[in-house]
């Protein structure tokens, strides 16, 4: 899965996740002894739905998963780690500055960055529902380009669950997909979604773009007030 020459650098960034990684936190303690199976493997196959020369923003990047183990899989790639928490940023500077690899660490949510930057392949790794992933993820995808989100077994079910809202909001189809069966004991289950049409660099204004016949019509509620918490 790696290239003969960036095999050293891997071995040294799980040594980065088994030592600074989990003595801050990132990783959890049992987790050490399944780093190359369970995480670094498992990062390694969503490559198969990243074509060449593509920008990757990796979204709650946390310890460099999957975003910087594709960076050391794939040279081709331009990839950015996108994560707003300070320690975890720290952690990833230092990572790459010592593996020297040209991968952009940008401490931000994801939100701070739309309408600002677009990548074609925007991925994640067990970071929020899907639907509220697209709504933090969707407005980063280019025109051809795909949101790739790492999800458990449970996939296919979740797609179900939110397959008309993710239509709702301007999106394509799902597709669920087994990365690395056949090469993995235990296959990475991950989900691709694109743009059934322009991309919107807002998901409040793709959902807003439908034709104003088929926007929900809101009722006032008696004497002209609206109730409920989350009225306006």
């Amino acid at each position: 899965m790696f290239p003969p020459d960036r095999l050293a650098l891997v071995e040294r960034y799980v040594g980065w996740l088994a030592g600074a990684g989990t003595e801050r936190g990132l990783i959890g303690p049992r987790e050490v002894a399944r780093l190359w199976d369970r995480h670094v493997l498992n990062s390694a196959v969503v490559g198969e739905w990243v074509p060449e020369g593509a920008r990757v923003a990796d979204i709650g990047s946390g310890a460099g998963l999957p975003g910087l183990v594709l960076a050391l899989a794939r040279p081709d790639l331009e990839v950015t780690l996108v994560e707003p928490l300070l320690r975890r940023t720290t952690f990833l500077r230092e990572v790459v500055a010592d593996l020297d690899v040209p991968v952009r660490v940008v401490r931000a949510r994801a939100e701070e960055l739309h309408g600002a930057e677009s990548f074609d392949v925007v991925t994640s790794r067990a970071v929020a529902p899907l639907d509220r992933l697209a709504g933090w993820c969707m407005p980063l995808v280019a025109a051809g380009g795909a949101m790739v989100a790492l999800k458990g077994s449970s996939a296919a079910d979740e797609v179900e669950l939110h397959r008309e809202e993710l239509a709702r909001h301007g999106t394509d189809a799902p597709e669920v997909r087994a990365l690395g069966a056949g090469v993995l004991a235990s296959p990475t289950w991950a989900v691709r979604v694109s743009w059934a049409g322009s991309p919107q660099v807002s998901w409040r204004l793709a959902r807003d773009a439908r034709p104003r016949g088929q926007r929900a019509q809101r009722r006032p509620s008696p004497g002209g007030r609206r109730r409920g918490k989350g009225s306006r």
